[in-house]
């Protein structure tokens, strides 16, 4: 669908879903007229680690869903194998997103090491080939998400997503961009795999080594982010903004190791947090060497549990649990405002269907969270299982 005609589409929705309380929290009350993104345009709709969801995430099977279902970019985080290969996998460790704990040929690679300081025990890329690899299978990582689908999909590569990114376009008429990760790049450089380069072969490759490109390169670490740009890659880039949690007595955001700060940050001695980076000076130092930022979206919206006159949480909803589904919208902050001022797109993450993550005002439908964040200005969202066009 053409932008412009998205956008008069998203503001019938908002008008006929008569969403007073969201707006007047996203809008200060003020009529809704056009969406105040960096550029005006309508923001864009990026399908985190494929339709995952519906299906197994980060497989050729979950990218193909998405695509399917209407999103505009497709993100994936990219780690090592040991020949070198960048593959579509969140985590280092296999044993959190495959079955490799079933392969009895595998059992002797377990082992316990620390991923960025953090102690973890199982499989990890860096000690499997491409070709062993690709012998396992893709598992759901949410238990609330379809699981009858573990272990039927293959892992896939970064070249394979591009293939196919470049094929559907061809196919569909529409303009479909990638939004590669490089994870853990500190990690992968002290075993001897650095990311960057290999990643920076692989654009060149596919022609999309320009600002104009249908390409997003993230991370967490600026060291990477900085590395890619002196290296020539000319491609947007844009910073991740972490956190550990949200402390639902005061709504304020927590920092805990390995959430805390980048760590290329940690290494070097840097104390800041990552909150150091959404201030004023923090978001002129990103736009030396970026161009946009990915927030986790409670940086800009938190939120706020109920207590009692005991001061404990309230479980409002009374399903046994307290969790996001009993708190409040707190009254945005200036993030979005001060990063549009800095010349900064922003893109949080990341946006899911269950209730157990949906504020109360949410009503428990995940359209309405979109569309809060929408009329706020963000310039697209990271998104696990539904697309709003």
């Amino acid at each position: 669908m053409p932008r412009g005609r998205r956008r008069f589409s998203l503001q019938l929705t908002v008008a006929s879903l008569g969403l007073s309380i969201l707006l007047g929290i996203a809008c200060g009350g003020g009529e809704l007229s056009r969406l105040p993104t960096l550029d005006g345009r309508a923001p864009i709709v990026v399908a985190h680690r494929g339709a995952s969801g519906y299906l197994p995430e980060e497989t050729l099977e979950a990218y193909v869903k998405a695509i399917e279902l209407g999103a505009e970019v497709v993100e994936m985080d990219l780690i090592s194998t040991q020949d070198g290969v960048l593959i579509c996998r969140h985590d280092p460790n296999l044993a959190i997103s495959t079955d490799v704990a079933s392969h009895p040929e595998f059992a002797s690679r377990r082992k316990s090491t620390q991923v960025d300081g953090e102690p973890q025990t199982g499989w990890f890329a860096s000690d499997f080939t491409l070709a062993e690899i690709k012998t396992l299978g893709a598992i759901a990582t949410d238990a609330e998400r379809p699981q009858q689908y573990n272990g039927l999909f293959r892992i896939v590569t970064f070249q394979e997503v591009i293939d196919l990114v470049k094929a559907r376009t061809a196919t569909t008429g529409r303009r479909i961009s990638v939004y590669p990760e490089t994870k853990n790049p500190t990690y992968h450089r002290d075993l001897g795999l650095p990311l960057e380069d290999t990643l920076i072969a692989l654009i060149r490759a596919a022609g999309w080594n320009s600002r104009s490109a249908p390409i997003y390169v993230q991370s967490f670490e600026p060291g990477s982010l900085k590395y890619l740009r002196a290296k020539g890659l000319d491609t947007k880039l844009i910073q991740l903004i972490d956190a550990d949690d949200v402390d639902l007595r005061t709504g304020a955001l927590t920092f805990v190791a390995p959430y805390d700060r980048p760590y290329d940050w940690t290494r070097a001695g840097d104390n800041r947090l990552f909150s150091a980076m959404v201030t004023p000076a923090g978001l002129a130092e990103i736009k030396t060497y970026a161009d946009g930022i990915g927030p986790w979206k409670r940086y800009i919206v938190t939120v706020k549990g109920t207590l009692d006159a005991g001061g404990h949480l309230v479980d409002v909803n009374g399903d046994g649990l307290v969790n996001e589904a009993d708190a409040t919208l707190q009254s945005p902050t200036s993030l979005l405002a001060d990063a549009h001022q800095a010349g900064l797109y922003v893109h949080p993450y990341t946006f899911r269907n269950e209730s157990r993550r949906l504020a109360r005002e949410y009503q428990a439908d995940p359209k309405n969270e979109y569309l809060a964040f929408y009329a706020l200005g963000v310039d697209g969202v990271f998104t696990d299982p539904k697309f709003l066009l």
